[in-house]
């Protein structure tokens, strides 16, 4: 079927540091590969069929419309004068939404769109910053969610940006650490009428020494990770958000301050969202519809070379020598640690050492997720009316973006 047909990005090379591959059906980053050293890495956990995605739900799709649990039932909706209503549908349990409902937006095909059928959410201006490349380095898709599709009002348009970018010079002081590029993915959505909620993360899992000869099947429990959040949200028995949140300064085993992830690890493990430190953003995750015309432009600043010294999040290992640090316009990051992973229902990759099949799956701490995005069910919270509720209006065009550079520490011999 077309939407398990691989659509290949790479850098333009003989021998390029970066690939993707992405599947239409969910909008799944099904491989991401990187060439460091004579080692070929697929740093991202998952299934050897596509396919097989179909069962291994969530595991580096999109999620949509709505991002992590939200309680089920009805809520009212709204902002800046419109007014809505959601039924949020039970999936995960009777009180809880998961990612959107039954069938969310990791479930469906997404059109690759082309010159015969442009972007819409894009600017002129945007798109001319990737000339002659339809294919290659970069590709957007498309997808339309119906009013009422799991509950959620309003028909939304969504068009997704993925794009790697070439290295940048060398980025430690030191020498001894080099750019090998960079993957970008920028979100964008628009609701016809009214207002909805709108919280769009791609959930994908990270182990950046999986794909080592020496280490197959390994768990991230090595990796270092840092994330510059100073408190988590509390969650009730459901992992709903209760309204409050908890410092990381009062719980050493979520102050991610370049600990390794295994230092202090909770039991059962990790699955917790980390709000950021406050922070400048200059790239806004909503702006007036009105301001969108042929010279709109936020793409430039966010595919220029990196001048981000402190990364929100930074994920490396010290035996493979990758690292990857992410710049976001997003308010914090849902950190799973593969936690629910089922060896004997999944399937693993070959150059992760597994056979390919079901029932030879990855066991849990084995992946590190980092899904971007904004807090959990952040409309039901009164404090952030008409302001960080996660919800858009018609008059608004929806914002989002991650930039995952790509670093690599050449090793001892």
């Amino acid at each position: 079927m077309a939407e398990f047909t691989p659509v290949l990005l790479t850098l333009p090379s003989f021998t390029p540091s970066l690939a993707v591959e992405v599947l239409p059906h969910g909008l799944t980053i099904h491989r991401f590969i990187i060439q460091a050293d004579g080692r070929t890495h697929d740093i991202v956990v998952g299934p050897e069929a596509p396919e097989d995605h179909t069962t291994q739900k969530y595991t580096n799709t999109i999620i949509g419309r709505y991002a992590n649990r939200v309680p089920t039932g009805t809520h009212k909706l709204q902002r800046n004068g419109y007014e809505g209503v959601l039924v949020a549908q039970a999936n995960e349990s009777a009180r809880v939404s998961l990612h959107g409902g039954p069938i969310g937006f990791d479930s469906l095909p997404w059109t690759l769109l082309s010159a015969d059928t442009p972007p819409t959410l894009f600017s002129k201006a945007e798109l001319g910053h990737f000339p002659g490349d339809e294919n290659g380095s970069h590709a957007i898709f498309r997808l339309v969610s119906p009013s009422g599709d799991q509950g959620y009002p309003g028909e939304l348009t969504i068009e997704v940006l993925i794009s790697l970018l070439a290295p940048e010079p060398q980025v430690t002081e030191a020498g001894n650490e080099f750019s090998l590029g960079s993957l970008v993915y920028v979100y964008r959505a628009r609701v016809n009428k009214g207002v909805t909620p709108v919280n769009l993360t791609q959930h994908w899992g990270f182990n950046l020494e999986a794909s080592m000869k020496e280490r197959p099947g390994s768990d991230v429990k090595n990796h270092n990770l840092t994330l510059k959040a100073d408190r988590i949200v509390s969650r009730d028995s459901d992992s709903l958000h209760t309204g409050k949140y908890i410092s990381v300064a009062s719980a050493p085993e979520h102050d991610h301050s370049g600990k390794k992830i295994g230092d202090k690890y909770p039991e059962p493990g990790y699955d917790d969202f980390y709000v950021f430190e406050s922070r400048s953003i200059d790239v806004p995750k909503r702006v007036p519809i009105s301001t969108f015309s042929d010279d709109f432009d936020l793409v430039k600043s966010i595919i220029t070379p990196s001048t981000v010294i402190s990364p929100v999040a930074l994920l490396s290992s010290d035996i493979s020598g990758l690292s990857l640090a992410f710049d976001t316009n997003q308010s914090g990051v849902m950190f799973y640690s593969n936690i629910g992973a089922v060896p004997e229902r999944d399937a693993r990759k070959k150059i992760h050492g597994g056979s390919g099949l079901k029932g030879d799956g990855l066991a849990p701490g084995t992946a590190s997720f980092l899904e971007f995005h904004d807090v959990l069910s952040a409309f039901l919270d009164p404090s952030n009316k008409d302001g960080e509720d996660g919800l858009l209006t018609q008059d608004e065009l929806y914002n989002n973006y991650v930039r995952c550079d790509v670093r690599f520490k050449a090793l001892a011999k």
